[in-house]
């Protein structure tokens, strides 16, 4: 290896050492930005707010077969139409009382259902069975004409 050679070494480790520590810097950053996002995003969440008033459309008369169910939006939360044997409207809220899943009707046995823990509800919202600790948040429908509206009852 000549003197030249040696120079020229010399004078490309610095280079790569550099690159190595940049390399190696935008890793660290990355990881810490990666963990302590999701830290942060816990400690100040998001603010939520209600997309809705206390009243929605929530279908048109016949959108409903007797015997069924339907889920709406209710402001920022699943709400859940369901049209009885009698032809009367009922209308929930779909967010089970126990963990926040999504309730559905079940038609063959007359009543409500979180599929999470299997928990039931009766058509009234009162919870029968299973882990659900409170009733469902019953709503006022009125139908105007061909349409169906769901409106919060004065204490919910």
């Amino acid at each position: 290896m000549t003197t030249n050679d040696a120079n020229n070494n010399q004078g490309q480790k610095p280079a790569r050492r550099r690159f190595l520590e940049i390399l190696l810097g935008t890793g660290v950053t990355a990881s810490l930005v990666s963990f302590l996002y999701p830290v942060i995003r816990y400690l100040i969440p998001p603010q939520r707010t209600d997309l809705g008033s206390s009243t929605v459309l929530a279908a048109k008369v016949g959108d409903l077969k007797v015997n069924s169910g339907k889920i709406f939006r209710f402001g920022d939360k699943p709400a859940l139409l369901v049209l009885t044997q009698g032809d009367k409207y009922l209308a929930f809220s779909a967010v089970c009382t126990h963990l926040g899943c999504t309730v559905q009707y079940r038609s063959d046995e007359h009543e409500i259902w979180c599929p999470c823990h299997n928990g039931k509800y009766d058509l009234h919202g009162r919870n029968i069975s299973g882990p659900p600790p409170k009733p469902l948040t019953e709503f006022d429908v009125h139908v105007q004409g061909d349409d169906i509206y769901v409106s919060r009852t004065a204490g919910a």
